[in-house]
């Protein structure tokens, strides 16, 4: 209690490690919430949390609680997922993917998420599972970085298309960017033309935070 009290005053650190994906990576008490980090950005919980949930209740609530089957790429802490099954109340089936498997460690001993009965969390590649999976989402969340970098694979066509084969009717995909540079307005700017080329209706949503900006894509019948 003593070190939530004061953590509203200075971040405590509480575990640092590093990774050779994410390189470095900190769980620190702040303002009484526990976050994950990497060395330059919030990895989950904190201005994360925020910034997807905000993705969410564009898409609504009630929406996401009536899905069956919800796929995250890019699970880091998990707290996507907590704010699916704690304030959503989503009761069905949550696939996670994640690549590095000292991030796994961490979420499941720092934030429990080996206790959530309907994650199956999944060490994999996004691209791969991706390409391989023969399953379909009614919601799909990408939230991938490396510290601040965004891996390419996410903006080729070939996986836009993929994503778009896997997505079920009146289903939807939640994509947190960063935009750092101009460069990567342009970048932005060409995912949702390939997605309004297919007919797929795309939201582009004003940024929660300075440099995170959301991409919301949906199937229509």
């Amino acid at each position: 209690m003593l070190k939530k009290i004061i953590s509203y005053f200075y971040p405590i650190n509480l575990y640092k490690t590093t990774s050779e994906i994410s390189k470095t990576l900190e769980v620190t008490l702040v303002n009484g919430e526990i976050v994950l980090d990497s060395k330059n950005t919030n990895y989950s919980y904190g201005s994360l949390q925020r910034i997807l949930r905000k993705g969410l209740k564009f898409i609504g609530f009630d929406n996401i609680k009536s899905m069956n089957h919800i796929l995250v790429l890019g699970v880091a802490g998990g707290s996507v997922i907590k704010t699916l099954n704690d304030e959503i109340g989503f009761k069905g089936k949550i696939t996670g993917i994640e690549l590095d498997e000292k991030v796994i460690e961490i979420a499941n001993y720092h934030f429990k998420l080996n206790k959530i009965k309907n994650l199956n969390l999944i060490h994999h590649e996004a691209f791969e599972f991706v390409l391989k999976t023969k399953l379909n989402f009614d919601l799909i969340i990408i939230d991938i970085f490396q510290d601040t970098i965004m891996p390419s694979f996410l903006f080729e066509a070939f996986f836009q298309n993929r994503l778009r084969e896997i997505l079920n009717p009146s289903g939807f995909i939640l994509f947190n960017t960063m935009i750092l540079k101009n460069i990567d307005e342009v970048r932005n700017d060409n995912y949702i033309r390939f997605f309004e080329s297919l007919q797929l209706k795309v939201t582009r949503l004003p940024r929660v935070e300075e440099h995170n900006e959301l991409v919301i894509v949906e199937k229509i019948n």
